[in-house]
């Protein structure tokens, strides 16, 4: 027998330096986390994961990886690609048709998704393991963040800005209800139970917690001040608008530092980078479809840039003409908080719901818990402030006075995502009962009223002022 083979933990040649001092080694065996002491780490090179033997742009196998994408549930959703074209094209030929270009672009958003989602993987690959997984994270946000600006910039008399709060609560609670409990129960059916990191659990958790009450912070206080306003004193409505306005924009910039300071400039790729790589790498050890994945062919560098910029185009496209929509779909009977709360969070997310629900079960459930977490974080955290700061620059009424209905019902599923996190394990059981809580929120927000039908705790103003 190989010494290789006789001992299971072989030491690293270079990855680490050894402690300076007895203490320091000694808290290091002490330590329940996985510790890194890089010196000279790179910041971008190629993972060997990432390689894909070849340079340039190859039409062919451009095509061919594309089409074959990464999961057979991402493949299956190629099929979706023939509605594209005719999507784009009665947008212009026949713009009168309101639910069949609705339909038909929301139908188009999906393979564009999708393609954004392989191709932020495989450009993923191409880097440092946690980096990678936040620019993935990004990427796959950006159709959220393209959705919501183009809603924002479409706003006329504050008809939008209800299917864009909703729609915010709405993409937080699909990752953490429905993605979240389809990865648990999938992963659950191929195995009794499945055990995540506490690092991955504890700091996405937390962070939730913190943008959940962010988030709650402005509709708190106008809730609680709506009855003491009057019409002819100091205390008016459109006063406690105003303030209420600018309470959520200060909060907004400050989670947006939050963000910045927890998931990019410090805690993630440097301070704590060694904790999340060695999980990361762990998980992918645990893959059961590693062996097929390390011959899959890859994108090269190019080939993955021009993709990512092929589906930001088409899903540019989808988000504009869908949005334009809205208004006609309403007027059908569609209510604006079911548009905002399920039909929007759904489309933008199936491609990344598929990734994370074909990792828990190919038994990597820390990296399909990060999937589900991550994207939460970076909507409550950036793309939810982001929007209210685009709107604050365009003139426009938007805020984070929600519904106090929908942010109670945010916060409830914070605690319940947190308590089903806090023993690391999971099961089928524990899905299923997620995923019917969702089924629950969409049943109730179909019948829940608009707040332009003054019959809701919110009141929006009908008029055009920029509410500075």
């Amino acid at each position: 027998m190989s010494a290789l083979q006789s001992d299971p933990n072989p030491p690293r040649e270079s990855n680490t330096t050894a402690p300076s001092s007895p203490n320091i080694a000694a808290k290091a065996e002490q330590s329940i986390l996985p510790l890194h002491h890089r010196k000279g780490r790179a910041f971008f090179r190629v993972d060997t994961a990432g390689e894909s033997g070849r340079a340039g742009f190859n039409p062919l196998f451009f095509l061919k990886i594309c089409w074959r994408s990464t999961t057979p549930l991402s493949k299956y959703v190629n099929v979706l690609w023939p509605f594209v074209p005719p999507a784009i094209v009665l947008h212009f030929a026949r713009p009168d048709l309101h639910l069949w270009v609705f339909s038909l672009n929301y139908i188009a958003m999906v393979p564009s998704a999708n393609l954004l989602g392989f191709a932020g993987g495989e450009l993923a690959r191409k880097m440092p393991k946690v980096l990678g997984v936040l620019l993935e994270t990004l990427l796959s946000g950006t159709v959220e963040i393209v959705l919501f600006m183009v809603l924002i910039s479409n706003d006329h008399n504050n008809n939008l800005i209800p299917v864009i709060q909703a729609a915010i609560l709405g993409s937080i609670l699909a990752n953490l209800l429905l993605c979240l409990g389809c990865c648990f129960f999938m992963g659950g059916l191929r195995r009794n139970e499945q055990v995540f990191h506490e690092v991955v659990s504890e700091t996405g958790s937390g962070l939730m917690l913190v943008a959940g009450f962010g988030l709650m912070i402005p509709s708190a206080f106008y809730s609680a001040l709506a009855g003491s306003t009057s019409s002819d004193g100091a205390f008016t409505a459109a006063v406690l608008l105003n303030n209420t306005r600018t309470i959520s924009r200060a909060t907004s910039i400050i989670l947006v530092v939050a963000f910045f300071l927890s998931r990019f400039l410090w805690f993630n790729l440097r301070s704590h980078h060694g904790i999340y790589d060695e999980v990361l790498e762990f998980d992918e050890a645990q893959d059961e479809d590693r062996v097929e994945e390390s011959r899959r062919a890859k994108l090269t560098l190019t080939e993955a840039v021009i993709a990512v910029l092929i589906s930001l185009i088409c899903v540019c496209f989808h988000a504009v003409f869908l949005v334009q929509k809205i208004p006609a779909i309403v007027e059908r009977g569609v209510p604006d908080n079911f548009i905002g709360l399920i039909l929007v969070p759904l489309v933008e997310k199936a491609a990344e719901h598929l990734t994370a629900i074909d990792e828990a079960w190919d038994n990597q459930i820390n990296l399909a818990l990060s999937h589900c977490l991550a994207p939460s974080i970076q909507t409550a955290l950036f793309n939810a402030p982001l929007v209210v700061i685009v709107g604050w620059g365009l003139g426009k009424q938007m805020d984070l006075n929600f519904e106090i209905f929908m942010i109670v019902l945010l916060v409830l599923s914070i605690i319940v995502v947190g308590n089903f996190l806090r023993d690391r394990k999971s099961n089928y059981l524990e899905g299923g009962l997620l995923v019917l809580v969702y089924l629950i929120i969409a049943v109730t927000s179909w019948y829940y009223p608009n707040p332009h039908d003054d019959a809701t705790n919110l009141q929006l103003p009908h008029d055009d002022s920029s509410g500075h």
